[in-house]
């Protein structure tokens, strides 16, 4: 009897109680919508951005299921994130989801190719597709089946994104047009590890002498930013014509080598840091959707966009969007 009694008062002591006092063991599962989050922060990152400069470029990559409520190709199409970028990346829909200039199975490739289709055909987005192959089969094979479906593909030699590959000899598409917008773009550079690099200066002038129409880059070169001269050497392809650049910028996972980052935090760190991703030294998984990591991210004195904004490029490359992914498994 005395069970049935407590039973009965359980749900009535919980209501009564301060949210102070629910239960440490809770999962916080149960309270934050990860994926939500994740869209929220991306649309609310445009947004700000596009309020600077309206024509400002936006593009996330990879964590496509965003595109639908569910993540499934049969969910609702999230329109309001859509209507926020202007373009949507992915890598390996071709070759290297898995292992380094391999084929990637063609279950996942298909159900990649059915949410980057819905955000271009109900969005209005481009699609970029970085494919990771090297041997000339493979990176013929690439360009061929991204010229397909559609997409703008770039095969990275290197799954480390530090080359500029040197074949095929030739660009694919090179063009002499000035790309003002991503609808013109024919094809695209994906190099931000400058590693392979002495200067920044060295790394200013190789891809200067490239064609590419869109160059994604990261904002730094070793830590140091690129000067006003640099960026806008960079601006123009070799052929004189105008490209766009978008700076790369994680927005799931805090990294060690950027400006904001504190030597003491990994002793002592703030409530949104969390612990060093495995694999990936110098990567820290972040509780993406804490005020204090937007705050260094945008809408706050000199703050990541805004640096990025004023530096001159013209938009920004997102990466680690798929972070949600570990949050839903812990």
């Amino acid at each position: 009897m005395l069970q049935r009694i407590t039973i009965l008062l359980l749900p009535l002591l919980l209501l009564a109680c301060d949210l102070d006092d629910v239960p440490s063991f809770v999962p916080e599962s149960t309270v934050t919508n990860y994926r939500l989050e994740m869209r929220e922060l991306v649309q609310d990152l445009s947004r700000y951005a596009k309020g600077r400069d309206r024509d400002f470029i936006v593009v996330p990559q990879n964590g496509v299921e965003l595109v639908t409520g569910s993540g499934r190709i049969s969910g609702t199409v999230e329109t309001e994130y859509l209507a926020a970028l202007d373009g949507i990346g992915q890598q390996g829909v071709f070759f290297g989801l898995e292992i380094a200039d391999q084929p990637t199975p063609n279950t996942e490739s298909d159900r990649l190719r059915a949410l980057l289709d819905i955000a271009r055909d109900q969005g209005g987005v481009r699609v970029f597709v970085t494919d990771f192959a090297s041997s000339q089969r493979n990176v013929d094979d690439s360009i061929l089946l991204n010229a397909e479906a559609g997409y703008l593909g770039f095969a990275a030699p290197q799954v480390t994104l530090d080359t500029i590959p040197d074949y095929p000899p030739e660009i694919p598409n090179t063009n002499r047009a000035d790309i003002e917008d991503l609808n013109f773009a024919r094809n695209f550079l994906h190099l931000t590890n400058p590693q392979l690099f002495s200067t920044a200066q060295e790394f200013v002038d190789g891809i200067a002498e490239t064609d590419y129409d869109v160059v994604i880059l990261d904002f730094f070169f070793n830590g140091e930013a690129f000067t006003n001269e640099q960026i806008r050497q960079l601006r123009f392809k070799a052929n004189g014509g105008r490209r766009l650049l978008l700076a790369y910028l994680s927005l799931g996972q805090a990294e060690s080598d950027r400006f904001y980052w504190q030597s003491f935090w990994p002793g002592n760190p703030p409530n949104w840091l969390l612990d060093e991703v495995s694999g990936s030294p110098g990567n820290y998984h972040v509780r993406y959707w804490l005020q204090p990591w937007r705050d260094i991210l945008f809408g706050e004195t000199g703050d990541y966009v805004d640096r990025i904004i004023d530096a001159g490029f013209d938009g920004v490359y997102l990466d680690h969007i798929d972070e949600f992914e570990y949050f839903e498994g812990l």
